[in-house]
């Protein structure tokens, strides 16, 4: 893949999205969670409309070549910080610093709303993403526990931002 061709689009038009594509490129990236966390990921109760409805208040960066959609991020205003999850990269180009595109994107927004720095949760279990957002910068800054869980379930990451 050449990076010139691709474009990471911030807030893309909704019809200029194929929702159906959105859900099935973040269900098989997160396809690797499946028996590895518990509980199972949010996605898994997602719909292609909840997608759509989801990016009606929060900022999806879409990342596309030849059309297609290989990559995504969704970001959230939380007081001072910018929230990202759903990050996905499509399996086949992987290894090519889309994530890294897409979370320069994300901090780009971040700045330009003048917050502090950017988190994410990942999951306990996943501790190769642990080592992939630390190489993107994030460090760890705490552990939270879902309802109804004793022990914690996700860590949370944080880049700050100068």
């Amino acid at each position: 893949m050449v990076e010139d061709d691709v474009t990471i689009e911030r807030n893309p038009d909704g019809d200029s999205v194929d929702w159906t594509e959105l859900h099935t490129l973040l269900k098989d990236a997160f396809a690797f969670m499946e028996g590895r966390i518990d509980p199972p990921s949010s996605l898994d109760a997602m719909s292609a409309d909840d997608l759509r409805r989801k990016a009606r208040v929060e900022t999806l960066f879409v990342a596309r070549h030849n059309g297609h959609i290989i990559g995504c991020l969704f970001a959230r205003d939380e007081g001072g910080s910018l929230y990202i999850g759903k990050l996905a990269v499509a399996q086949a180009m992987r290894g090519q610093g889309l994530a890294r595109r897409l979370v320069n994107a994300a901090i780009r927004l971040a700045k330009e709303q003048g917050a502090f720095g950017v988190e994410l949760q990942t999951r306990v279990e996943l501790t190769e993403n642990h080592a992939a957002f630390a190489k993107l910068g994030f460090e760890k800054v705490g552990e939270s526990a879902h309802a109804g869980y004793a022990k914690p379930t996700s860590i949370t990451m944080r880049l700050d931002l100068d």
